[in-house]
């Protein structure tokens, strides 16, 4: 195969250029007021609203080995902790074009790579002081909650303060579960002595003083009447931009008094008026300004904790969640449903209508139901291709043998629900749909042993292997209910709810009026889940909002500052001794330039600086009154809890106060450090791109052939 060989150990260093480059597209995306991006698809000229780091490098070109490196990084951090990308994204920048600088400098390779992962290494030991465990949150900060000043309670309006602020959040237990996925929190209110979905189940709505619909028992399908009272007043009005009605705060919309199915209001004396149980808080805190996730999230967190109250210990169980986006409606009728709630077409819908107040007979199915399916470790070879397993000389169009033979087991059963984990045949589908069969496909599998452990329905892999044992029983199906209370009939596809007695599964359903925000939406939702997640699973958190960057920053420039040999590093220490004082400054500086524009960068984008140089002088100013106290983190939590740190000079609202908290996770924050500088440090090392198999016409044809020599 022909070789092409381009040298990029050089002071351009063109690895390094190209992840810079991929890592600018992202830098709106840091801060709680990120900017979107349109992606276009041009094949198709559909277009996709993102928000996120995962959602832009998977729009992205990445023909290059960097590129598929960095894609790598964020897709591990995204699987991991589903939070930190956007920062990963940025450091991976940053950190780049320092490097890049120091290559200017003639600085060795390996006095780069040794010095900058000390210095990470120890801004993450001296990071540990800012830690705030969980359960002394509301000991240590309650007190230093902020007060609303005279101008800004006469308006009823929340103002935005500096990056970083207190937080007031009860108190929470430190108990994690040892089960992947379950988290344990307390309990500090209980709302009644029988088990009730109805006070718990709220919209994104309801913590804002909009008036709930008055909602039936679980087991109640029948139509839900709104209370249809109007909306209240809300004392949550926020300071923001509306540009489009699809993008107008749902507060506002014509649309909120009607509040979607299963939804109420937080009732009774006890009720937490801040959240439920002391969950609002601390994910008001993760939420970095996504207000409406925080009221689904709410919803679900009493709903668990009520159940784990009848039955054991409180607890989120990330496993009895699922997502359901619904287009065609505005953002109010997001809400939390009992059951699995998903997307069916309108011949579906019939039969779901079909089954209006029946219980049907569940049968769970373990892969594709499909005539060519074979389970794992049957799969057939690639480069074989059966032309004909079983002659028929009867003729007949394929698979009529094996769809007559499988409706005849479903009928032989009677049963009136399948639930597929994997994708389904469609001529199939069609004979159970005249038969009133409900097919539906691509189920997950914590939805399918949720079924099983509620029905008694156990799953199998072929229809062949059916027994009467394997049919559940108690199930129900109906179409999805808005806050109206009428079926929603919007478009092709149709929500529909399918639930049973006693399963604990939970559907969010998240609606939008416009196609391109459904994934956004969703990816909101999913990130602060997870941001609770390991908040809880981590026992503590980070002052947010670059409290602890600004610490990292500080400490760096203090050990840049210092004399002495950089680490114990074999390749540094080989060094000449005179050389070693000038490397360490110029490599940490290097380091603290990434630090110094994330902070700026945050400010800009937060509005609280007109640009980076403002933002940078002023990030400047703090760093000088750490120095000046003799304990920079002592100074920066007094800042913190005065709500005062990274204050911008060009805040628009300088003079109001805030209730709104910032927090981050601490093992997300490290990790996406280390992640960003290893993958930067990795391509540093790099010192050649061979590409082989390549045209030679291609190669010669593009703009940067004159770097590259066939081999």
């Amino acid at each position: 195969l022909p070789m092409a060989f381009r040298d990029v150990n050089a002071r351009r260093h063109v690895g390094l250029q190209q992840l810079s480059s991929l890592a600018s597209t992202g830098r709106t995306f840091l801060g709680p007021m990120k900017s979107h991006k349109f992606i276009v698809d041009e094949s198709t000229n559909q277009s996709t609203l993102i928000c996120s780091a995962v959602r832009l490098i998977e729009s992205l070109d990445l023909t290059s080995a960097a590129g598929q490196l960095l894609n790598e990084t964020i897709q591990a951090q995204n699987k991991e902790f589903k939070t930190g990308m956007s920062t990963l994204l940025f450091l991976v920048g940053a950190w780049s074009n320092a490097v890049m600088e120091c290559l200017q400098q003639n600085v060795p390779v390996p006095a780069i790579v040794s010095v900058m992962s000390e210095g990470l290494n120890s801004c993450c030991e001296r990071v540990q002081c800012l830690q705030i465990p969980i359960g002394d949150v509301k000991k240590e900060l309650c007190s230093s909650r902020v007060r609303p000043k005279a101008s800004e309670s006469k308006t009823g309006q929340v103002g935005r303060d500096g990056l970083t602020n207190p937080w007031n959040l009860l108190c929470f237990q430190r108990d994690i579960s040892a089960t992947e996925g379950v988290i344990a929190v307390s309990s500090c209110s209980h709302q009644g002595d029988d088990y009730n979905i109805n006070k718990f189940l709220v919209s994104p709505l309801a913590g804002c003083g909009s008036v709930a619909s008055a909602v039936k028992a679980v087991g109640d399908r029948s139509a839900f009447v709104p209370s249809g009272s109007g909306v209240a007043a809300s004392s949550c009005i926020t300071r923001k931009l509306t540009h489009s009605r699809h993008f107008s705060t749902p507060g506002k919309s014509r649309f909120s008094s009607q509040q979607g199915d299963f939804q109420g209001r937080l009732s009774g004396p006890s009720a937490d008026p801040c959240g439920c149980c002391g969950v609002g808080h601390l994910a008001t805190a993760l939420s970095h300004g996504n207000q409406s996730s925080v009221k689904l999230l709410q919803s679900i967190a009493a709903y668990q904790q009520e159940r784990a109250e009848c039955s054991g210990p409180s607890r989120i169980n990330i496993a009895e969640i699922v997502t359901c986006c619904v287009l065609g409606l505005p953002e109010s009728y997001s809400c939390v449903s009992p059951g699995f709630v998903t997307l069916v077409s309108p011949e579906q819908a019939t039969v779901i209508k079909h089954f209006a107040h029946k219980p049907l007979r569940i049968l769970l199915m373990d892969g594709d139901l499909t005539e060519r399916y074979r389970h794992l470790g049957f799969n057939r070879p690639r480069n074989v291709r059966t032309v004909l397993e079983h002659p028929s000389p009867q003729g007949g169009r394929a698979g009529e043998a094996w769809l007559s033979s499988m409706a005849a087991i479903l009928m032989s059963f009677d049963v009136n629900l399948i639930l597929v984990k994997g994708n389904v045949c469609e001529n199939f589908m069609e004979r159970c749909i005249s038969r009133r069969i409900l097919v539906i496909g691509c189920v997950a599998r914590d939805v399918l042993c949720a079924f099983g452990a509620a029905t008694g329905a156990q799953a199998v892999t072929y229809l062949s292997q059916l027994k009467g044992s394997c049919v559940g029983s108690g199930a129900w199906a109906e179409l999805w209910r808005a806050g109206d209370g009428r079926a929603v009939e919007l478009g092709e596809l149709l929500p529909a709810r399918i639930g049973a007695g006693g399963m604990p599964l939970l559907t969010a359903v998240l609606t939008a009026a416009l196609p391109s925000k459904a994934q956004l939406l969703e990816d909101q939702f999913w990130t602060l889940l997870y941001r609770l997640h390991h908040a809880l699973k981590d026992g503590k958190v980070f002052p947010g909002g670059g409290a602890v960057e600004l610490l990292c920053l500080s400490h760096i420039q203090a050990l840049a500052e210092q004399p002495g040999r950089p680490g114990d590093d074999r390749a540094v220490r080989e060094l000449p001794g005179p050389w070693l004082a000038e490397y360490k400054s110029i490599v940490l500086q290097a380091l603290a330039s990434g630090w110094k524009q994330y902070l700026s960068v945050v400010l800009c984008n937060a509005a609280k600086a007109s640009s980076e140089l403002e933002a940078g002088a002023s990030v400047d100013r703090h760093l000088q009154k750490a120095a000046a106290c003799g304990s920079p983190s002592a100074y920066i939590l007094e800042e913190f809890r005065r709500g005062g740190v990274l204050r911008g000079d060009s805040d628009p609202f300088p003079e109001q106060g805030t209730d709104l908290k910032v927090c981050d996770n601490v093992a997300a924050k490290t990790e996406a450090w280390r992640r960003a500088l290893d993958l930067v440090l990795l391509v540093l090392q790099t010192d050649a791109e061979i590409i082989t198999g390549p045209g030679r016409n291609q190669i010669l044809n593009s703009p940067v052939s004159s770097e590259f020599m066939f081999l």
